[in-house]
């Protein structure tokens, strides 16, 4: 298998500019997140849509805590998708609408309800066109008041817990460093890879996935095995466009390559190269990396070959993804996304930076172009 960095700390579109460091999350209003729902709820149906707030909560609790104050199960409540822990976070949450008359039992302790609507169906996994970041990285060498603190601390970067190294506050030159990342990123896009919280502490949970697509033995959860599954597709992706980008392929149109309409929208095989290309500069269309498995729309020509090498890679084929019933459909995904809204301003405790991701697209993946700090991460966006 390749050497984790490879999958972890894939390379930086801006390598070469020097990063803020600094640190995130110092305390969850620091990091605020909003989901971009993928339709507005209609305002009559079976289940209840509620619009809820909440602050320092991982998903799995947040879910547990619903189902315990409303006196369901578990399986009753709907998401979209998952939210940081260390953070505050605004998503639609749906309910049956038996679970209505209890409703006043959900606010506090962390849980806010903003926003009680209805709707037909119950909110499913990927019911998101995006989300809305605001955070703030504190320079470092500063306190939480802009002063300069008697003893390094320890600080969280990324959910792994490292000593501070006392730094002087970051000179005005670094003004320069950041609008040369952000101005590249908005200019060129960035690479799509997933976030180094899709692969577990150290790669633990990518390393079950690799064993268990090697025909190997595996965790018994369910829960488990979709997630460690999931890890090694994930990790065959980044390990596809890293390669892609060394080879200086990022913003080329390869011979077979599939192509994927901005924002949505159907995928189709490359042939005449020249055509999509002057599309994919002009962000009509971008390349689409693999995200394998049994229904995965396939490549063709120079573009299936490399994706056969990053298979080999790993010592699987094709049929590695046989056997796990509909774990493993396999799709796309894109590999470059733009981020049109990117902005960030100094403020007194550091750099605000505010922007929109598509959904399944990871803020630790810019937040290591703007920082260059690379660390293992607990939960995802």
């Amino acid at each position: 298998m390749p050497p984790l960095t490879d999958v972890l700390q894939p390379p930086l579109l801006t390598s070469d500019l020097p990063g803020v460091g600094g640190k995130i999350k110092a305390t969850p209003e620091d990091f605020e997140v909003e989901e971009i729902p993928a339709y507005e709820p209609s305002g009559q149906g079976d289940f209840v849509y509620l619009w809820i707030e909440k602050r320092d909560m991982g998903a799995e609790y947040f879910e547990r805590q619903i189902a315990r104050r409303l006196d369901i199960p578990v399986g009753e409540i709907g998401t979209a998708g998952l939210k940081d822990r260390r953070a505050v976070t605004r998503q639609m949450v749906s309910v049956p609408a038996f679970a209505e008359p209890r409703l006043a039992a959900l606010d506090g302790d962390g849980i806010k309800v903003l926003r009680v609507s209805r709707h037909s169906n119950k909110l499913r996994s990927g019911h998101l066109h995006g989300n809305r970041f605001r955070i703030l990285i504190r320079t470092e060498g500063q306190s939480r008041d802009g002063e300069a603190p008697a003893e390094p601390e320890p600080v969280e970067t990324f959910g792994l817990m490292q000593p501070l190294a006392r730094r002087e506050p970051r000179p005005p030159a670094a003004a320069s460093a950041f609008n040369a990342i952000i101005d590249r990123l908005r200019q060129h896009g960035m690479p799509n890879y997933y976030g180094p919280q899709r692969f577990g502490r150290e790669g633990e949970t990518l390393h079950m996935g690799i064993a268990l697509l090697r025909g190997g033995q595996g965790p018994r959860s369910p829960f488990l095995r979709k997630l460690a599954l999931s890890a090694g597709q994930s990790a065959l992706f980044n390990h596809a466009l890293a390669q892609r980008f060394r080879d200086g392929l990022l913003r080329r149109v390869l011979p077979g390559d599939v192509m994927c309409k901005v924002p949505f929208g159907g995928m189709f095989v490359a042939t005449d190269v020249a055509e999509e290309q002057r599309r994919f500069d002009a962000r009509e269309i971008v390349t689409a990396g693999p995200i394998f498995g049994r229904k995965m729309f396939a490549a063709s020509d120079q573009a299936a070959q490399r994706e056969q090498s990053a298979l080999s890679a790993f010592e699987l084929t094709m049929q590695s993804f046989n056997g796990f019933g509909k774990l493993l459909q396999g799709t796309r995904r894109h590999n470059l996304i733009y981020i049109n809204d990117l902005a960030a301003d100094e403020e007194p405790e550091g750099l605000r930076l505010t922007f929109t991701l598509p959904a399944g697209s990871y803020a630790t993946v810019l937040l290591r172009e703007v920082m260059k700090i690379d660390a293992t991460v607990e939960e995802g966006d």
